[in-house]
């Protein structure tokens, strides 16, 4: 295995999504490969477009073996001896290599090993169909494979966006217009119901039974946060926020912007599926005031949030559209934002009880409970307009 280049590594993706390894394949494996992996496929004949799905567990505290491994399942004309490597440190819920041999890197394959106990948080098998929906409507990268405990993907060339980028008007038209892009797609059958509810009562649930004991004094008491829980549910689902495909992690370092081609895709889709339209766009909208260091004086103001708004709704309807319509649109956004304060404050204190990648994860709840209370009083008496 040659080192990796000295040249500066490249700047996506930083893989940021918010579980133990199961020996689960995929949806859609092909029969084959399951068969040579070691894993039970489904009843019934391969789906098209099939993804191979192998029996390897990468051993997440030393990464490249097991991915050197899955290289020579992907890329057997790969010569060991000349497959560079990279790892991306930026991820708090994952871990991320590179592997390639070109020095522009092409052909790179990128595997993702999964964070400890993240099964908590994320149904690994909804994520690879997402992964595949998405790929359909040319809003995602190829997904190469899965395995045991992770996934092998294309890697997607580009700028992964910083907190300074998001707020330049040319970049956030571009990432506006993406989002509608991917809010028109629509699933088979009944629109589902949104996601926002189930997976926050589960995560309460966690918080509640098994961290609750453990919990910091700047941590609100379980009592309060079921009466906020309560609180939200009630007044939010009175919003009418249509129910759409969302990303619902929609952070800086999960934008890649390709300025050869003049867009922007969106990585990462762990917690994609459908949910309300404003939480998708409210949660946005919080990640401009960054992870690692977070400065909500970065929000973005009034102004700038119906201009984003406005090129949001012009590219969903294919029209111009009134002042009315943007701000009905901002105050549910405003309200959802709420919501994915509380969401992610609960995520953060089940990653600090089970993950082992170094972030304090504590003081980020802290941090978004704090926010929740601080907007509150203000976002709650925002009115719909007439």
């Amino acid at each position: 295995m040659a080192v990796p280049p000295p040249a500066p590594p490249p700047r996506s993706p930083a893989h940021l999504g918010r579980r133990a390894p199961r020996a689960r394949c995929s949806w859609g494996m092909e029969e084959k490969a399951a068969a040579s992996a070691g894993c039970r496929a489904p009843p019934g004949p391969p789906r098209s477009g099939a993804v191979p799905c192998f029996g390897i567990s990468v051993d997440q505290d030393d990464i490249l073996p097991g991915a050197l491994r899955l290289i020579r399942e992907l890329r057997p004309h790969w010569k060991p001896e000349q497959v560079r490597t990279k790892r991306f440190t930026d991820g708090i819920t994952n871990k991320l290599v590179a592997c390639y041999v070109e020095e522009d890197m092409q052909d790179c394959v990128l595997v993702r090993v999964y964070g400890e106990r993240t099964e908590l948080l994320v149904d690994r098998e909804n994520e690879v169909r997402n992964f595949q929906l998405l790929r359909a409507h040319g809003c995602a990268p190829k997904l190469y494979c899965t395995f045991q405990n992770g996934l092998c993907y294309e890697y997607m060339r580009g700028m992964a966006l910083g907190p300074e980028h998001i707020r330049e008007p040319r970049l956030f038209r571009l990432i506006a217009l993406e989002m509608a892009k991917i809010h028109t797609i629509h699933a088979n059958g009944n629109l589902p119901r949104p996601t926002l509810w189930h997976k926050m009562h589960n995560y309460f649930t966690l918080v509640k039974n098994e961290i609750n004991p453990s919990l910091s004094a700047d941590v609100p008491k379980v009592e309060v946060l079921e009466q906020e829980l309560a609180w939200l549910k009630e007044h939010l689902s009175q919003l009418d926020s249509p129910v759409v495909f969302c990303h619902n992690d929609l952070l800086c370092k999960n934008i890649i912007y390709d300025s050869t081609k003049g867009h922007v895709r969106f990585i990462d889709y762990e917690y994609a599926g459908y949910n309300y339209q404003a939480f998708d766009i409210g949660n946005h909208f919080n990640e401009f005031a960054g992870v690692s260091e977070v400065d909500y004086c970065l929000y973005p103001a009034q102004e700038t949030q119906r201009q984003w708004l406005r090129y949001y709704l012009q590219a969903q309807k294919g029209r111009a559209v009134t002042p009315r319509e943007v701000e009905r649109l901002y105050v549910q956004v405003s309200k959802f934002a709420l919501a994915s304060h509380f969401f992610w404050a609960l995520w953060a204190l089940i990653q600090d009880q089970f993950s082992t990648i170094d972030f304090d994860f504590l003081r980020y709840a802290v941090i978004r409970f704090n926010q929740y209370f601080k907007v509150k009083p203000q976002v709650s008496a925002l009115e719909m307009p007439k």
